[in-house]
């Protein structure tokens, strides 16, 4: 789908659910995040981790053009799509307001002083260099998906007293909860670490990141959440840090990190189908990101892009946190004309495009 199909279809699916909030009807009470930098608003900004971004020239496209701790020179896929699915009460006009540059899920990682009624809508546990394996968020002290799920019952606990167990459990069961991970997984763990690249295969890599996934979606269907996403891998070896990384002076996709995404993929459709046959009233999807991504990739010029192999900041080759700074030289003035804003991650630009085949393929979550 091209560029302005994308858009046109955005503000389609968006004016049907602005028009539902309007009338007082909201999509899902609450919207919570779980995974890596993919996701991430800032969680990891108070961590001890080398995995930032909130430090210049990320988030320089932001509203407040400020870095926010978000993976991206302003937005992420995620920022187009929570504040369209949530009820903004007049209470909570504040931390809805788009054009203030405030996501509806909030940070978790927050001194729990602050802990107040903008939760009520939803919350970000996610965290940059997370993976569905502990060892992978070990690596680069980020939190792990089994902590994430921690600081989530522990939301729990806090939503129900705010507003008392039944409804709380209604919100739970209602409200939307995405997970994003896996690339870490591969490319900054399995591909770079020779004990367990000669350990696993990719194929029994993806089975035990199966196992993972399967106890993430166990653990909160046991507490009550009835409505899950999980977004596929990309394209990985489409990514440009994966380019130079594994490439081998190629500037070409590689189609051997490709292969293994798309045997993860038909892994975690094949497992999330399971799931939702042995969990009864569990709404499960699988969001396709490697197709529109790919297409995106082969196709810029159809898509509203420039360039698609580069990324903007620094070289685009392999920058990304630290290496994508004030002083990378060969940074690009206009990101809107790049798939690739860092070298792993989209531009505010491509993450508006996810953004739509996000809102599109999420219709079985919200029905």
């Amino acid at each position: 789908m091209g560029f302005t199909k994308n858009v046109l279809l955005v503000t389609f699916v968006i004016a049907i659910i602005g028009f539902q909030v309007s009338k007082g009807q909201p999509l899902v009470p609450i919207f919570c995040i779980f995974g890596d930098s993919v996701v991430d608003s800032g969680n990891n900004n108070g961590l001890y981790t080398i995995i930032k971004a909130n430090f210049p020239p990320y988030g320089r496209d932001f509203v407040t053009h400020q870095p926010t701790g978000r993976f991206s020179n302003g937005k992420i896929a995620t920022d187009f799509t929570v504040l369209k699915g949530v009820r903004c009460t007049e209470a909570m006009t504040a931390h809805c307001d788009e054009a203030q540059g405030k996501s509806a899920c909030h940070m978790y990682m927050r001194p729990r002083t602050i802990f107040g009624n903008k939760f009520l809508i939803g919350a970000n546990f996610a965290s940059a260099g997370s993976g569905y394996s502990e060892r992978t968020a070990n690596l680069y002290r980020a939190i792990s998906l089994t902590q994430q799920l921690a600081y989530y019952k522990d939301y729990q606990s806090k939503i129900a007293k705010m507003v008392g167990n039944d409804k709380a459990n209604a919100m739970f069961s209602g409200g939307i909860h995405l997970l994003s991970a896996g690339n870490n997984d591969y490319l900054q763990n399995y591909y770079v670490n020779p004990n367990l690249y000669r350990q696993y295969t990719a194929d029994q890599l993806a089975d035990s990141l199966m196992t993972s996934f399967s106890n993430f979606v166990q653990t909160l269907y046991g507490v009550g959440v009835r409505r899950i996403g999980v977004t596929s891998l990309p394209p990985m070896g489409c990514l440009p840090a994966a380019i130079t990384l594994f490439g081998a002076g190629s500037n070409q996709c590689i189609d051997r990190l490709n292969r293994d995404a798309t045997s993860f993929n038909s892994k975690l459709n094949n497992c999330a189908q399971a799931l939702q046959t042995n969990l009864p009233g569990l709404k499960l999807v699988v969001f396709d990101i490697y197709t529109p991504l790919l297409d995106m990739i082969a196709h810029p010029i159809d898509n509203g892009f420039f360039e698609a192999r580069k990324a903007c900041c620094g070289t685009g080759t392999i920058e990304t946190s630290l290496l994508c700074n004030a002083r990378s030289v060969g940074t690009c003035s206009n990101a809107t004309q790049y798939v690739f804003w860092d070298g792993f991650h989209p531009s505010e630009a491509a993450n508006q495009v996810l953004a739509g085949d996000l809102l599109t393929q999420g219709f079985p979550l919200i029905g």
